[in-house]
């Protein structure tokens, strides 16, 4: 059977590599080079063009199909996680903020044990958004000095807006109990994902999507405009395919396929909204953290990401290297503008900005993506991926996804 994936990012490479010991699989991808959002740059040390790629995963089957490609010992690095909160007045406050509220002042202290009081009292509520949930889950005091100035300037808008729909395995969960004991122990989280993670030595995440990219059929440089069924056959790029994997954007998706009627989903799917990210490579002064959480108001980035402190290869020598980030595209000199709010002095060497980064749900998109997956699945045609299902997918969940697409052995036989 001959399958055609669109894209080269982590979900296109993660397919092929499934479905291609039984499967002839051609990868078209509009970039030179394999990763997608996971692609990096070296100008000055590592750049990672879009965020700070690592790896971990809940998933035991994932973990397994991942170091079969990789020697653990020799390639990585393994770091356990260390993160930390920047306010105003210089307070540092470990990741994440809720275990550490006895480093804050008296008064606040006094409030958060007033608000957990009542989160214990309310613990059955069932939150609607994402700014409920986090005043049931963390209380008001959190909810004001961390948890609301922070995911603004992430979301861009009120977190009344957010959907729940996105949540699920991105933040701590901890239950009341949890924090009382955490905060009178003084215990670090070590339960999340990426608590502790895996990180290439040499080249970052660029590494993986080589890696996995090795004996794949890509066609890079092809930007697939159209994809047209004919009845029996995929055409893409000329050549006919019996089924297609699609791991690029929705939107393009919709309106590149031709031969199968989607223009009820036209409008729908151009009305689903993202956010991108500027990320600016710096070099900046030394400090242990890995990330760095930035929820004070007179600077529009939401976080450092440390990338120099992942791995002793990603820095020239006597220099320490970051990424700061910014949801949305801003300019140059609002750039260098806000680098001197921002802690241990970063000092610009270039940026990248991605238009799609963040995909936004509401509460009819599951609907949607799924009703697409069922109108295209008759005719032997799939997608996964961030943009493709609209989920924040991390590297390994993209990957998860990919294999439950691909396990199921009756969509890759013929009919």
């Amino acid at each position: 059977m001959k399958i055609a994936v669109i894209g080269a990012g982590v979900s296109g490479l993660s397919a092929a590599r499934f479905l291609k010991d039984e499967c002839n699989v051609t990868i078209f991808e509009k970039e030179d080079r394999p990763g997608g959002l996971i692609r990096c740059e070296e100008p000055k040390g590592l750049f990672h063009i879009c965020g700070g790629h690592v790896f971990n995963s809940k998933r035991q089957d994932v973990l397994d199909w991942f170091w079969q490609f990789f020697d653990k010992e020799n390639d990585f690095v393994r770091a356990d996680r260390n993160s930390v909160v920047f306010f105003n007045d210089q307070l540092k406050v470990p990741y994440p903020i809720e275990n550490h509220v006895y480093l804050f002042d008296e008064k606040t202290q006094r409030a958060f044990i007033n608000d957990i009081l009542e989160i214990y009292k309310n613990e059955h509520n069932n939150p609607q958004n994402f700014e409920d949930f986090l005043r049931a889950r963390f209380g008001d005091t959190l909810y004001r000095l961390y948890f609301k100035p922070y995911n603004q300037k992430v979301w861009r808008r009120s977190l009344r807006d957010v959907p729940l729909s996105w949540l699920e395995g991105k933040l701590p969960m901890p239950t009341v109990e949890e924090m009382v004991y955490n905060n009178m122990n003084h215990v670090e989280e070590k339960q999340f994902v990426h608590s502790t993670f895996w990180y290439a030595k040499h080249h970052g995440s660029q590494f993986i999507a080589s890696k996995l990219a090795e004996g794949l059929d890509i066609r890079y440089g092809k930007d697939v405009g159209n994809i047209h069924f004919n009845g029996s056959q995929w055409i893409v790029d000329g050549q006919k395919f019996d089924k297609v994997v699609f791991c690029g954007n929705i939107k393009d998706m919709v309106r590149s396929i031709s031969g199968v009627d989607l223009s009820p989903f036209h409008e729908p799917v151009q009305r689903l909204q993202y956010h991108g990210t500027t990320s600016v490579f710096c070099e900046m002064d030394d400090n242990p953290y890995s990330w760095i959480y930035l929820p004070n108001d007179d600077c529009e980035s939401h976080r450092m990401i440390c990338t120099g402190n992942f791995s002793p290869y990603n820095n020239p020598e006597g220099i320490k290297t970051c990424t700061v980030e910014f949801t949305d595209e801003i300019s140059e000199e609002e750039i260098m503008a806000n680098l001197e709010k921002v802690p241990f002095h970063p000092q610009y060497i270039t940026h990248r900005f991605n238009k799609y980064t963040y995909p936004i749900q509401d509460k009819d998109t599951k609907m949607l993506v799924g009703s697409i997956k069922k109108k295209l699945s008759p005719y032997g045609f799939y997608f996964t991926g961030r943009f493709a299902d609209w989920e924040y997918y991390n590297m390994d969940m993209a990957m998860g996804a990919a294999m439950d697409l691909c396990k199921q052995k009756s969509l890759w036989k013929r009919n």
